[in-house]
């Protein structure tokens, strides 16, 4: 079945924006935690290939450790906010089966627009944060036995033939995580050139765009100017919620 585009036609230089208020405040904090902490955790791992057993290697493995703590905090932040937060902080918001059994089935990966997470992308995401449980868990189990830190010191610190069964999963994941933060950098660049849409700010104002079309809410409308000389107007979802 040929698959359509749901999404209209960019090309016009006068262009009509829907904004909704879609991120609350925690979901963007934890979001910011998660992210800088995986990085910094990624980078202590590329700077220990430049120390051989010595004093620096055992302080960035040390500060690895400690920054897995943090990565613990912030899993278990989004997970709560998950599952007690607003709408759009739900997982429940992210579940989408239907959509990704269909979009399989017709090999078609466009989805109707919407305000909150795509619900393509969705997916990923929560296997993104089953990853990261996961990775906690290794990581604090790894902690324990490699490094008598952490809360699992006292179960399994004095066990190091589990060593192997914690580290592989942990690897794996590293590599998989690595992988998908290039991606979703690169998608979020290719989405706004492609489509005209402003993507990254989302998780900085926690204004969503999407061009108007007949699927979505039509409320009352402000002008704005977006960037250079082209007129687009936005139309402030939120308001005609008053």
């Amino acid at each position: 079945m040929m698959c359509l585009n749901l999404i209209e036609e960019q090309t016009m230089e006068n262009l009509t924006y829907l904004r909704q208020k879609v991120y609350d405040p925690a979901l963007r904090l934890i979001h910011l935690w998660n992210g800088l902490v995986i990085v910094f955790l990624m980078t202590t791992i590329w700077l220990s290939e430049f120390f051989d057993r010595g004093v620096g290697e055992k302080t960035l493995w040390q500060l690895h450790v400690y920054l897995g703590y943090a990565l613990a905090i912030g899993v278990t932040a989004r997970l709560i906010w998950g599952i007690v937060g607003p709408q759009h902080a739900r997982f429940s918001d992210m579940w989408h089966p239907a959509t990704w059994w269909s979009a399989i089935r017709k090999f078609c990966f466009k989805a109707q627009p919407r305000f909150g997470h795509h619900p393509l992308a969705s997916g990923i995401y929560l296997l993104v944060y089953l990853m990261l449980i996961t990775m906690v868990i290794t990581g604090l189990s790894l902690a324990a036995i490699e490094h008598s830190m952490g809360p699992l010191d006292a179960w399994i610190g004095d066990k190091p033939w589990l060593k192997e069964i914690f580290e592989e999963p942990h690897e794996l994941i590293y590599y998989l995580l690595m992988g998908f933060v290039l991606m979703h950098i690169a998608a979020l660049i290719w989405h706004e050139y492609k489509d005209k849409v402003p993507l990254a700010q989302a998780m900085v104002t926690g204004y969503q765009y999407e061009i108007k079309t007949n699927s979505l809410p039509q409320p009352t409308n402000i002008d704005f100017h977006i960037k250079g000389d082209s007129h687009a107007s936005i139309i402030d979802s939120n308001q005609s919620n008053v």
